[in-house]
């Protein structure tokens, strides 16, 4: 079993893409520019902007942050968003989710011109995704895909099952999966299937994205597999400093066995979904997306 080191390829990631910053700026071009918008205290949306902004420095991006209560109304968050759609120093920027519930997520995430859309929710690339044009991918899919390709992992022709079917990973993933370069037969199973575990069973490739702590079982994976572990679960826990622990979306003690090749929670897909950040903003700053 061979433990899939994401935390590893990101840190290659962004040494390739400091670089390319640096070539960039040495060519007398501009330096990248990403732009956060965070909306209340959400725990777990704060660390992840800090992240963000941490990573913007290591690659020698520039980066700003944009801060407001829970109580903006929708209308003062969608002029912002027109704001930073018209300001030509700013090269992408994300709407950090989840957002207040009197503010329509949907109604955001269109209003974001697409060619700054460095988190690629906006219909317009995961329409121009879905039919193979250029365009920019969310995070954790290409950062799934990353991770296969980096690891030499053979997927031509292999049987993928993606047991989840959200808009932010399973439905865009399994795209990007059936696509001509990679050339797995894909199902996209949850919670409602039949036979789930039988399902699971016949795959070559399980990746779990249902957001269930350790949902997907030793049964449910064949010998051999490769096991990719979207899930990020805080769960309390007796066993660490802070009282909490993230747990995936599989049961890593009786799975990884069974895995040639398998990503742990944290370290695996997690820290590739913060750099395929920083890829989708280097691509929108050289104009190689539109």
């Amino acid at each position: 079993m061979i433990l899939i080191d994401g935390k590893k390829v990101a840190a290659e990631m962004k040494q390739e893409i400091a670089a390319k910053v640096l070539e960039l700026k040495e060519k007398g071009g501009k330096t990248p520019h990403l732009a956060a918008v965070l909306v209340g205290h959400d725990g777990g949306s704060e660390t992840y902007v800090a992240y963000k902004i941490k990573d913007c420095e290591a690659v020698g991006f520039k980066s700003s942050l944009v801060r407001y209560e829970d109580e903006v109304t929708e209308e003062e968050l969608l002029s912002k968003v027109q704001e930073l759609n018209e300001d030509t120093d700013i090269d992408g920027f994300i709407v950090q989710l989840p957002l207040p519930g009197h503010i329509s997520e949907q109604k955001v995430i269109e209003a974001i011109d697409p060619k700054k859309d460095v988190d690629g929710f906006h219909p317009e690339n995961v329409g121009r995704m879905v039919i193979g044009l250029p365009s920019f991918v969310s995070a954790t899919p290409f950062g799934i895909v990353e991770l296969l390709k980096r690891y030499n992992i053979e997927t031509n022709g292999k049987n993928c099952v993606i047991v989840g079917r959200s808009n932010i990973v399973g439905r865009p993933l399994s795209v990007l999966l059936s696509q001509k370069a990679i050339n797995a037969t894909v199902t996209v199973a949850h919670s409602r299937t039949q036979n789930l575990e039988e399902v699971c069973r016949n795959a070559d490739i399980l990746v779990a994205a249902i957001g269930v702590p350790e949902f997907v079982k030793g049964n449910m994976v064949k010998e051999g597999a490769v096991v990719i572990d979207v899930g990020t679960t805080r769960v309390k826990s007796d066993q660490t400093k802070s009282g909490w622990k993230l747990k995936g979306d599989v049961l890593f003690d009786e799975v990884a066995s069974k895995c040639s090749y398998i990503t742990p929670v944290p370290g695996g897909v997690g820290p590739m979904t913060r750099v395929s950040l920083l890829h989708n903003t280097l691509l929108a700053a050289t104009g190689k997306i539109y």
